[in-house]
């Protein structure tokens, strides 16, 4: 393998990795409850995945 002659600055590298960030994750209000929900994940406060009731909700204490 090849290896560096010298050292990479940490500034250096910073620098180079300037470009790689963490993007928001997209969300969209729940048409039942308009909470803000995951795509593709159940909403938990009402239990509903596109329209459909996908988990029992369960009485809170």
């Amino acid at each position: 393998m090849a290896h560096p002659k010298r050292k990479i600055s940490k500034q250096r590298r910073d620098k180079r990795r300037t470009h790689y960030k963490a993007s928001t994750s997209t969300m969209y209000s729940c048409p039942n409850c308009a909470t803000p929900v995951l795509y593709h994940r159940v909403c938990e406060e009402c239990g509903q995945y596109r329209g459909k009731q996908a988990i029992a909700q369960q009485a809170n204490a």
